[in-house]
């Protein structure tokens, strides 16, 4: 029993840790997420160093497929500082890594009425760059509102709760 729970930690610390870098936090309440995948993501040195420093934004984020690749369009990654002429454009494509199958899976789906592929968040595993990207559906205006109601309720009934607690 010894043994498996330390074997079971020495995995955890192997681990390499998650650094996230940008968040899209609107798109959770823009989009209704189905599928969610990891890719690694194809940069330049510049562009590496500019997200160590947290300098990104995924808000008008999106992602392509192009004659069997994927490509993540709209995402800024600012200028490094202290670049020279090497330095990268800041809302280049930059392509995805991801496997043959999710991408035909992907290319298909989004051939469907309604469906986009949009970044969720960018991070660092270990050394590597990764982007978390979904396959999601637009809400409409109604489901919006909806999603904010039921929020809302949710905050209120787990504050008559802390206040029935301290009462």
């Amino acid at each position: 029993m010894k043994n498996a729970a330390r074997a079971k930690a020495a995995a955890a610390a192997d681990q390499p840790a998650k650094v996230v870098v940008a968040r899209n936090k609107k798109a959770l309440h823009d989009y209704h997420i189905d599928a969610r995948y990891e890719a690694g993501i194809v940069l330049t040195g510049t562009e590496v160093k500019s997200l160590r420093a947290g300098r990104a934004s995924l808000v008008d984020g999106f992602v392509l497929i192009d004659r069997g690749e994927a490509w993540l369009e709209g995402v800024h990654i600012a200028e490094y500082a202290e670049g020279t002429w090497t330095n990268h454009a800041p809302r280049r494509k930059r392509k995805l890594l991801l496997h043959k199958t999710e991408i035909l899976k992907l290319d298909a789906k989004t051939k469907e009425k309604g469906f986009t592929i949009i970044p969720l968040e960018l991070y660092f595993l270990g050394s590597h760059a990764k982007v978390e990207i979904a396959l999601a559906r637009g809400k409409k205006e109604w489901d919006k509102r909806q999603t904010l109601r039921e929020k809302q309720d949710m905050r209120e009934a787990q504050r008559a709760m802390r206040n029935r607690e301290l009462a």
